[in-house]
């Protein structure tokens, strides 16, 4: 799973992802900048959410696919015993 980029931008990973999403919501928290710069935080929080969530959905789907060929292993196992 790769995050998303720019063209001039290498992919984000999760790491990087989550910790500018941090950064972005304490700046809005703290106030103090317009309403154009406001909107441009919110703008990139929302595309740094979805870049965790797609990595966060990646590994998910690499664990349920290792749970499901673990236990076909298992049951593989089972039939040749009996």
């Amino acid at each position: 799973m790769i995050g998303v980029s720019t063209e001039n931008s290498p992919p984000l990973g999760y790491e990087q992802a989550r910790d500018e999403l941090i950064e972005v919501v304490r700046r809005l928290e703290a106030g103090g900048i317009t309403l154009e710069e406001s909107l441009a935080l919110w703008e990139r929080g929302e595309e740094l959410a979805r870049i965790c969530q797609l990595w966060l959905d990646g590994a998910r789907a690499r664990l349920d696919a290792a749970i499901r060929q673990e236990e076909a292993a298992t049951a593989d196992l089972v039939e040749d015993e009996e």
